[in-house]
């Protein structure tokens, strides 16, 4: 009995281990800065996500009036005129339209040394639509963009 326990033990601490690091990691970081430009171009969503949690941190030096940076979603057919309505919009509202639908989610604007996140509901997203992420600073959507799996 006490050899068959020496065995059993370190397979179930295994099977355990294997377990937890399979499980869905339902959050991201994203770094933006002041070259604007995000350090990842891709984030992959597990379907398994009932809520995702997107952390923008900015870890450049500047002021959000100089090279201040959002993370914004929407669909990939959206992402032009959410741009141009968000620069419409102005600085004071985060260069984001008030209250539009095809913003699926979005971070406040930050500057140098700020972080900020949003979370938001999985059950937005469906299977074969493409949706990307953007900054919306004036300028900034060229370079500052990224796609998303689900």
């Amino acid at each position: 009995m006490h050899f068959k326990m020496k065995f059993l033990l370190p397979a179930a601490l295994l099977a355990a281990s294997v377990g937890a690091a399979s499980a869905a990691t339902c959050e991201a970081v994203v770094e933006s800065n002041d070259a604007m430009k995000y350090n990842v171009s891709e984030i992959a969503i597990d379907k398994s996500c009932k809520k995702f949690t997107v952390t923008l941190k900015h870890v450049g030096k500047q002021p959000k009036a100089a090279m201040g940076h959002n993370w914004v979603l929407t669909k990939a057919a959206d992402q032009a005129g959410v741009n141009a309505d968000g620069i419409k919009a102005g600085a004071g509202k985060d260069y984001l339209p008030a209250g539009d639908a095809r913003v699926i989610a979005a971070t406040k604007l930050i500057g140098g040394g700020e972080t900020t996140s949003v979370s938001f509901d999985t059950s937005k997203l469906k299977s074969g639509e493409k949706y990307v992420f953007f900054c919306s600073f004036p300028g900034h959507s060229g370079l500052m963009k990224g796609t998303i799996k689900f």
